[in-house]
């Protein structure tokens, strides 16, 4: 089945994963099959996400079991950038981690100090801030009491929710407004729309032009703007049909109801 013609004109696809790829646990209508055809007619491909609940590893093995190959060199998360965020910073920083157990390997592998649980909570140098399930109050207490302490603040994204099989839910970026309602101090945030992610992804591809397709226009269209990529937007995730096709400065290349209505065109 031939691509749509709007990929004639690019030699690498992006691909952000919830909302686009997939909502919860299943694929959007016909994802793997339009992926298929972008492996077949030779684009580079990568898959990019905000969502720091799981490792490159565990993205890998759900999207095999949703039924689309992926490598680990095409996985981008945003746990991978804020590892190599910091392993270019400061490597032994006193640090609590607001996050999945993702993102404490990637802090650790990073050479920073986790605090956690230890008495050096109040005297850590920086917060880390990634949502995740297990989300405790206390996590936000200790992460107030270091920031107003001196730490900084190191978000992986802003995206305010994401889709999920039972509909919108918070994401990390109602974590961050929280933290920085209560310590008025501003967080540096290196998920999508940051540039770090995309220069990661683009790094990995080589020369050639790319395309960005995700849901959400603050984070996948904005964030692709800044990188210099053109993108398009699918409606399988937050982002409604008249925000899209309203949406200027930067303004979409496409929008399509789903990935495989982009891709393919049906």
């Amino acid at each position: 089945m031939p691509l749509s013609p709007l990929l004639d004109r690019y030699d690498h696809v992006l691909l952000d994963l919830d909302g686009c790829v997939y909502v919860g646990e299943a694929p959007t209508r016909r994802a793997p099959e339009a992926v298929a055809e972008l492996r077949a007619a030779g684009k580079g491909l990568m898959f990019l996400t905000n969502d720091a609940r799981r490792s490159p590893e565990e993205y890998v093995r759900k999207l095999w079991s949703l039924g689309l190959r992926a490598s680990l060199e095409e996985i981008v998360t945003v746990g991978a950038v804020i590892q190599y965020v910091l392993a270019d910073d400061r490597p032994g920083m006193a640090t609590y981690v607001i996050g999945s157990p993702a993102i404490f390997r990637h802090v650790s592998d990073s050479g920073q100090r986790i605090v956690n649980g230890t008495p050096q909570v109040a005297e850590a140098e920086l917060v880390v801030i990634a949502s995740h399930d297990e989300l405790q109050f206390s996590e936000l207490e200790d992460a107030t009491r270091a920031v107003l302490g001196g730490a900084e603040m190191l978000a992986a994204g802003r995206d305010r929710t994401y889709p999920t099989d039972d509909g919108i839910a918070p994401a990390t970026g109602a974590v961050v407004a929280a933290l920085e309602y209560a310590t008025e101090r501003s967080a540096r945030s290196v998920g999508k729309p940051a540039p770090e992610m995309f220069n990661a992804a683009l790094d990995r591809l080589g020369p050639g032009r790319a395309l960005m397709v995700g849901d959400r226009l603050d984070s996948d269209l904005a964030g692709a703007a800044a990188a210099g990529l053109d993108a398009a937007v699918v409606l399988t995730g937050v982002s409604s049909r008249i925000q899209a096709e309203a949406a200027n400065d930067p303004t979409p290349v496409a929008v399509a109801s789903d990935l495989h209505a982009l891709l393919i065109g049906s």
